[in-house]
């Protein structure tokens, strides 16, 4: 999971410092999945955790959500 230069989200950032993960309350940062596509990434250190960003949308469901790599 890369890093990436360019949110993930079109949120203002007030709101994306909001968002956390659904499953264990941790911070999510931007990332690329393997495919290019943007995700956001928990930074739970024990259950990282990757989120699909779907159009600027961040998709934070639990059953979306799968083990970051």
């Amino acid at each position: 999971m890369a890093a990436s230069d360019r949110p993930a989200t079109d949120l203002e950032p007030w709101a994306r410092a909001l968002l956390r993960c659904p499953v264990t309350g941790a911070e999510l940062v931007d990332g690329v999945s393997d495919d290019g596509s943007p995700v956001l990434v928990s930074t739970d250190p024990e259950r990282p955790l990757v989120y699909p960003v779907i159009d600027g949308i961040p998709v934070l469901l639990v059953d979306e959500a799968r083990p970051a790599s």
